[in-house]
């Protein structure tokens, strides 16, 4: 109820806003807008502009500490004692006046300082919110009143409008770099605090991946070497390339070569809906059907194969993959001028021989982009392989036994009550950071592949 309350205040705010700063730039034009600097469009959106920002900075601050102030009031209402208990235990005498005040039940019978204080807290809650939603339309129609005032034939709404806008532009890619700048902080600090436990040569170079328990002062930290899950993923993310590159490019030189526009409009969305299906089905499906599948057929040829491989999980990445590399391949083989295509066609070469010596040639950059962003994205998958790959992070080559993979080991290892202060724990970090490099250099040489194509066609 009270979203609905807050978005029907923007929603007034901007309409009344917009009209009154577009009305009254028209009645200034008298009906000709050569008069304004700026088309009454921008006068509507500039008046806007000042009614609803001061409404969501007093709406946004409100978000921000509603919770402190809700819980400083609740203490109030409680005795003394209670706010020099342990801080879990003052959140849970918190969270059960919260919960008697909105009706849901609780454990045992309330006293009557609970009921008194969540009484208290539910008018509290009311008028706070009230004097909120006041506070913000009173902001807004201030700034209304305020952008009308400005109005004027000379007034550079345009100019202002558009200012408006790059600055939220610069804002949302600040808030975007600053998000990996964090990720990426956050992984290196608490990887060097596992560094600091085991040594970065065992981690980078070691062959055993078997991590134990410690206890305090006594027991061994385990045995944390890298490269058993490392090649585990390296080897599932070969066998998806394999299934999904072929099919995915084929479907691609079809669709876009010699498909019938009909069919086209058809089979493209049935193969993009793949990308649309969750990971967690993906490995279900492994689990249940394409793992069964292919040890039936191994013992039928006389080979080994686990239902929980390499494998199976590695099918299944490449068939979630196929329509990451079919519609960046088909809209790069688009891109690709039709006056080579007719040309080679011109000159006497068949169609077969026009996609394989003239398109194929030309697109190949994209091409390649395109296989390094799937394989950044085999990489990185964790559902699929955590249940079908086996989990067994042993180095072998062999790809119908059992792996693991960095993903799946990262969830291993945060699986439970973790301490944050062991190597056990601290090595999600240290493998979430490896990981990271690892896509972070597939897409950069994917995105300088397909900029150097772009560069060259466009």
């Amino acid at each position: 109820m009270n979203a609905l309350v807050i978005a029907a205040l923007l929603l007034v705010l901007l309409t009344v806003s917009y009209q009154v700063g577009w009305s009254r730039s028209r009645k200034l034009a008298d009906g000709k807008d050569t008069r304004l600097h700026s088309r009454p469009i921008y006068h509507g959106a500039l008046a806007a502009l000042f009614a609803l920002l001061p409404a969501i900075v007093i709406l946004g601050l409100w978000a921000l500490f509603s919770q402190s102030v809700t819980n400083s009031f609740i203490l109030a209402q409680l005795p003394a004692e209670v706010a020099q208990q342990q801080p879990f235990e003052v959140q849970a005498a918190v969270s059960r006046v919260q919960a008697i005040a909105s009706g849901y039940g609780v454990i045992g019978e309330p006293t009557p300082m609970e009921t008194a204080a969540a009484s208290a807290y539910a008018s509290f809650q009311q008028l706070s919110f009230l004097g909120v939603i006041a506070a913000a339309a009173a902001l807004g129609a201030v700034g209304l009143f305020w952008a009308q005032r400005r109005i004027a034939p000379r007034l550079r709404a345009r100019t202002e409008v558009e200012i408006f806008v790059r600055l939220a532009l610069i804002a949302c890619s600040t808030v975007a770099i600053l998000t990996t700048l964090g990720i990426v902080l956050s992984l290196l600090s608490d990887a060097l605090r596992f560094f600091s436990f085991i040594s970065p040569l065992d981690f980078f170079f070691g062959t055993t991946w078997n991590p134990r328990f410690q206890s305090t002062g006594s027991g061994s930290a385990g045995e944390y070497g890298l490269l058993p899950l490392l090649w585990g993923t390296v080897m599932i993310s070969i066998i998806a390339m394999l299934v999904a590159v072929p099919i995915g490019l084929m479907s691609a030189i079809y669709l876009s070569q010699y498909a019938h526009a009909r069919v086209r409009s058809v089979v493209k969305p049935i193969i993009e809906i793949l990308a649309g299906i969750p990971t967690i089905v993906y490995g279900f499906f492994a689990l249940v059907t394409v793992g069964p599948f292919l040890s039936g057929l191994g013992d039928v040829i006389g080979i080994n194969i686990r239902a929980t491989s390499a494998l199976t999980a590695g099918v299944v990445m490449g068939i979630m993959i196929i329509p990451f590399i079919s519609s960046l391949s088909d809209d790069i083989l688009g891109q690709v001028p039709r006056t080579m295509r007719d040309g080679s066609l011109g000159l006497g070469a068949t169609q077969s021989e026009t996609i394989r010596k003239v398109l194929l040639p030309a697109a190949l950059p994209g091409v390649v982009g395109a296989v390094l962003l799937a394989v950044s994205r085999a990489i990185g998958e964790t559902m699929i392989v955590v249940l079908a790959a086996g989990n067994s992070p042993v180095l072998r080559a062999n790809p119908a036994e059992p792996t693991s993979t960095v993903t799946v080991s990262i969830v291993n290892q945060l699986t439970g009550d973790a301490d944050f202060t062991s190597p056990q724990s601290l090595v999600a970090f240290a493998l979430g950071l490896t990981l990271f490099a690892m896509t972070l250099l597939l897409n950069v040489l994917a995105l300088y592949i397909v900029r150097k194509f772009r560069e060259q066609y466009e």
